[in-house]
C-alpha cells in the first residue's frame, strides 16, 4: 500500500524539510488498513513527529487536524478511519485567533 503524507510548515524540522512524505505499508487484505496504521508508518520514518501529533494517550491532539483526502478523521471514525491504497493524509495544525 502506498501512502502520501502532507506535512505542515511547523513540523518540517522533523522531516528534513520535506512537505510531502511517501511511505509503503504492508496491508492484510482481510483487515481494513486504518489511519492509525498509516501514521505508524510515518512514525517509523520520522519518530519525532508522533509526540507533536498525538497525545500521551495516543489520540490526535486537539489543535491538530488529520484529513484523509478531503475528510477530517474527526468526522469519519478517528484513528480507525479506513485508508485505501494511494491515499493522501494531511496533518494540519488548527488556526485560531483574529480580531473580535
Amino acid at each position: 500500500m502506498k501512502l502520501r503524507f502532507r506535512i505542515p510548515g511547523p513540523l518540517l524540522s522533523f522531516t528534513g524539510g520535506r512537505h510531502v512524505v511517501e511511505a509503503e505499508a504492508a496491508s492484510d487484505a482481510a483487515t481494513a488498513f486504518t489511519v492509525e496504521a498509516a501514521l505508524d508508518q510515518l512514525w517509523r520514518l520520522y519518530p519525532g513527529l508522533r509526540d507533536r501529533v498525538l497525545t500521551e494517550q495516543g489520540q490526535v491532539r486537539p489543535h491538530v487536524n488529520v484529513f484523509v483526502g478531503a475528510d477530517s478523521i474527526r468526522d469519519t471514525g478517528g484513528l480507525a478511519t479506513p485508508v485505501a491504497d494511494h491515499t493522501e493524509i494531511a496533518i494540519i495544525p488548527a488556526v485560531s485567533g483574529g480580531q473580535g
